[in-house]
């Protein structure tokens, strides 16, 4: 179903500090501490970028933005009682077409039959392939 949530067995989610050590296993001209720097960095800047209202996009990769909620009446579903929710800014990733058919290759070349490659056939190159295949898979 399209609608049910996906979960690879690999692993159960990549953290910050994974990250920054693969990264600099595979990239061994840079120290961990450079790579840590880097990647804070990046989050910093993505971070004050969504804070002002920015959209931000990677090619290749997706694009972030914000989604406006208005505010609403909700209910606790413990006691029934309305709960009045403000209005809100959430942050929103959407995929990119490399991202999405990469992932969906992996999945299906691991057996997760509810991953459907919509465009199997797709012959351009992906910009991060290279890099990202040089990372240590666990």
């Amino acid at each position: 179903m399209a609608s049910e949530s996906v979960k690879p067995s690999r692993r159960a989610a990549l953290t910050k500090s994974e990250l920054v050590a693969d990264i600099a296993r595979s990239q061994p001209q840079l120290s961990e501490q450079d790579v840590e720097l880097a990647v804070n960095s990046i989050l910093t800047r993505m971070s004050a970028a969504l804070v002002d209202g920015e959209r931000i996009e990677i090619r290749g990769f997706g694009s972030l933005s914000l989604h406006y909620r208005a505010a609403r009446v909700a209910r606790n579903p413990k006691t029934g009682e309305k709960v009045t929710v403000a209005e809100k800014y959430v942050p929103h990733f959407k995929p990119g077409a490399n991202l999405r058919k990469r992932v969906n290759r992996g999945l299906l070349k691991h057996g997760h039959a509810d991953a459907h490659d919509d465009d199997a056939d797709d012959s351009h190159d992906d910009p991060f392939g290279a890099h990202f295949s040089t990372l240590n898979r666990r």
